[in-house]
């Protein structure tokens, strides 16, 4: 195919990568925003589906372009990282949790230590974190975006462009009342972008260290949302009567992305705002794209 479609996403590899991406998800998303279904399993599976927008716009992008979508999907299953980043990836989230909830309680916020969650809720919220939760993007913004801009741009620049494509993404859960992020305040809502744009930093980390592998990334971003489970904040001091308690689950929530700040900023005094890393980030042909006019699109 010489004219068409295909040459056009081909030259214009992240606007159409962003654009498709954001039309899959905004549509489905969108739709379940708009049909006010209440939630339930049914409606976590859809929200989760919607979140495959960002795979979606890079098989295109890969298959437009000519590229080896192989390459790329592998990228999901590179589980040969050493054990070091394997302990990373899950021991991390709770270091960050652990230095959250100190500050949490060094701050006067009330924890009850009698009631932990099962370990089997936090397994089961890994494996769906991992698949369908929030991992499952993770093939579009770190194993296509990420390395596409860093042929160009810095680790942390390339992290900052994805923080904002990827929290503008997330526009129909804030205008859906039935999603967690419908019903947080603008207080909230900053500081949960903040924490978007700390993870991108750490996701980059993650990405490059292990030579691309986006399923640690997964892991790792699965890891972080699950942390909650087991913060042992006062449920009854922050919810009242039914009601929040606006000044401690402020102070939940600020003590919660600090650390997330506090690490990313430690990355980038340790490794170096150009990679993140003490290697070479992976090229967009390790993520399965042809060099730029190849003449790999027919």
């Amino acid at each position: 195919m010489s004219s068409g479609i295909r040459p056009w996403i081909d030259r214009h590899r992240l606007l159409s990568f962003v654009a498709i991406a954001y039309a899959f998800t905004w549509t489905i998303q969108g739709a379940l925003a708009y049909s006010g279904m209440e939630a339930s399993w049914t409606h976590s599976i859809l929200i989760g589906f919607g979140g495959f927008g960002p795979p979606i716009g890079a098989a295109v992008v890969i298959w437009a372009s000519g590229g080896s979508l192989r390459t790329w999907v592998g990228q999901m299953f590179k589980w040969r990282i050493g054990a070091k980043w394997w302990a990373i990836a899950l021991g991390l989230p709770f270091a960050i949790l652990s230095l959250g909830v100190l500050l949490f309680v060094v701050a006067g916020g009330p924890v009850d230590l009698t009631e932990f969650e099962s370990p089997f809720i936090y397994l089961f919220a890994m494996a769906w974190g991992t698949v369908w939760g929030g991992g499952q993007e993770d093939l579009g913004w770190r194993g296509f975006m990420l390395p596409l801009l860093q042929d160009s741009y810095s680790a942390l620049a390339s992290s900052a462009i994805v923080g904002a494509a990827w929290a503008a993404w997330h526009l129909p859960l804030f205008v859906n009342a039935t999603t967690t992020h419908g019903g947080w305040p603008l207080s909230q809502q900053l500081l949960w972008l903040v924490s978007i744009f700390a993870g991108s930093i750490l996701w980059t980390w993650m990405y490059n260290s292990t030579g691309g592998s986006v399923l640690a990334v997964a892991v790792f971003h699965a890891g972080v949302n699950a942390m909650g489970i087991f913060h042992p904040a006062d449920q009854d001091a922050l919810i009242p009567d039914g009601v929040p308690d606006p000044w401690l689950n402020l102070l939940a929530e600020v003590t919660g992305a600090l650390p997330l700040v506090l690490v990313a900023v430690l990355l980038v005094v340790v490794y170096g705002a150009d990679r993140l890393s003490n290697r070479d980030p992976p090229s967009p042909q390790d993520a399965g794209l042809p060099p730029k006019g190849s003449e790999a699109v027919e």
